[in-house]
């Protein structure tokens, strides 16, 4: 006998007592009868009317968003940005919230993860607490940074270029994206039509006046002219397979970081705020402190970032291996540093190349892995190598917290950890730990 199918729930409104922030940009409450809501547009300690916008009867948990706010809290703003609020732009997660209660939520998602997932408190992670706003990001009230020098446009039936709304498809038309660089604005993208188009990214390089358009066209469209209001290279992503062609202009953006100018092809992965990259050197030199003549490895390396700060300090008697999966960002991080003859980069998932490398011994690591982490068999390989300091970058607090639990298996434990607000009015956050093994500190 077929089951029948649980009530929807969404439309249900119900008023709850916000309780703390969670992971991905909301806070949790619960209704009356103990269902859990993971509530956005609001903030801890307040009382709203919570909408369901996802979840059944009997779910596990219910999505909601606040659309009345019954008692505010004291970091409740109006948000600067005319399109974010329930049902609107998903772009941005804490526009209603004060940048510092933004920052200040944040680090309380990171204490979080990292108790739940790898059973350490703040001072046995060696952090403070604190997460840091990127160099010039503070600014009057009312205005907010305008950091993101990549943002992908998805594009309305109509051809509106717009930002999709939270866990959806569909498309907010937008005129101004408050939180774009001002390279990406000046482009006036949200002025033009892109009718055929399945979205439109737009990326502005930092340290040099490269101006790039990546367009993902629907099946069977003719690609538009582009005539922007600043000169731009124009690429096409071909929606069968994914590849991405040359339409005019260069193929990659001239970007700069600790001191040197990378190649970055193909709107191929580069930090996103404009002082991410040098920001997050600095954090890993200083807590790696590497020295001439030491073996360096640098995995996930994307164009070379970290590498080429290794092989400057390392000198001609050290060496460095990056590896990276991405067959144009390797081509990149050869170009990029074709200068240092000790530095190799190798194609080819982490997990697969490492063993094949033959490399038994290293001094240091570098490694910044995608969202999902790096997984307890490659923590596992790094542990055998004896670095003495492993610098890891994560994107994401959950899974640095279960990849910092793989380590402290493998014996070693998080000397420092240092957490950097990048993305402001979004839930991401950039972190760096600085691990050692855990024998030198017994």
């Amino acid at each position: 006998m077929q089951a029948e199918p649980k009530k929807s729930l969404v439309g249900e409104e119900y008023e709850v007592e916000i309780g703390p922030v969670a992971h991905g940009g909301h806070c949790i409450a619960r209704t009356s009868e103990g269902q859990v809501l993971f509530v956005r547009h609001a903030l801890p300690g307040e009382r709203v009317v919570a909408r369901v916008t996802e979840g059944e009867e009997g779910a596990r948990f219910l999505r909601a968003d606040a659309v009345t706010v019954l008692d505010a809290s004291k970091d409740r703003i109006d948000a600067p940005c005319p399109f974010a609020g329930p049902g609107r732009c998903g772009g941005c997660d804490w526009q209603h919230a004060k940048p510092g209660a933004q920052r200040r939520l944040k680090g309380e998602v990171v204490a979080e993860q990292l108790q739940r997932l790898a059973g350490l408190t703040p001072e046995e992670a060696g952090w403070d607490g604190t997460v840091m706003p990127a160099e010039g990001d503070k600014v009057p009230a009312g205005q907010v940074p305008s950091w993101r020098t990549r943002v992908q446009y998805a594009v309305t039936a109509d051809g509106r270029a717009g930002l999709r709304r939270h866990r959806s498809h569909e498309v907010e038309p937008i005129d101004h994206c408050m939180i774009a660089a001002e390279g990406v604005s000046e482009l006036g993208i949200e002025k033009r039509d892109w009718t055929g188009m399945d979205s439109v990214e737009a990326i502005a390089a930092t340290g040099s006046q490269d101006r790039q358009v990546v367009l993902t066209p629907k099946p069977g469209a003719r690609l538009p002219l582009v005539e922007l209001d600043r000169p731009v290279s124009v690429l096409r992503i071909d929606e069968r397979n994914g590849q991405v062609h040359r339409v005019h202009g260069r193929p990659f953006v001239r970007e700069r970081a600790d001191g040197r100018t990378h190649r970055v092809g193909n709107g191929g992965f580069w930090q996103v705020h404009p002082k991410a990259a040098d920001t997050l050197v600095t954090a890993v030199m200083q807590g790696l402190l590497p020295r001439k003549g030491d073996m360096a490895l640098d995995l996930y390396c994307g164009v070379g970032l970290f590498a080429g700060a290794l092989a400057d300090r390392v000198g001609e008697q050290g060496a460095v291996l990056g590896v990276e999966s991405g067959k144009r960002a390797v081509e990149d991080a050869r170009h990029n540093l074709a200068e240092f003859p000790r530095v190799r980069i190798e194609q080819g998932k982490v997990e697969s190349v490492l063993p094949r490398t033959g490399i038994t011994e290293v001094d240091l690591v570098v490694l910044d892995p995608p969202r999902a982490g790096a997984g307890r068999k490659t923590v596992e390989h790094l542990t055998s190598l004896g670095a003495r300091r492993i610098a890891y970058v994560a994107c994401d607090p959950a899974a640095l917290a279960r990849d910092l639990a793989y380590f402290r298996d493998g014996g070693y434990k998080v000397r420092t950890l240092r957490v950097f607000d990048l993305f402001p009015m979004t839930h991401h956050v950039e972190c760096v730990a600085i691990l050692e093994p855990a024998a030198k500190g017994a």
